[in-house]
């Protein structure tokens, strides 16, 4: 015969289970987006930073 109250038991460590995976997930797919897009833009300043004149205006002298 089934035990009614560890069967109540483990369905509600089941959903806090569920509960806690559910925000490890999203606090996984935050991480996982904010590290893609500081490599985006870390790979863009990489290959694009040939093509950018220097933002001081002394540049003419350093070249010289």
């Amino acid at each position: 015969m089934p035990n009614p109250w560890l069967s109540l038991w483990m369905s509600a460590a089941n959903s806090w289970a569920g509960a806690g995976r559910g925000f490890w997930s999203a606090e996984m797919q935050r991480q996982q987006t904010a590290m893609m897009n500081e490599m985006t833009e870390q790979m863009m300043r990489f290959w694009m930073g040939g093509w950018m004149m220097p933002s001081s205006n002394d540049w003419f002298k350093r070249r010289r």
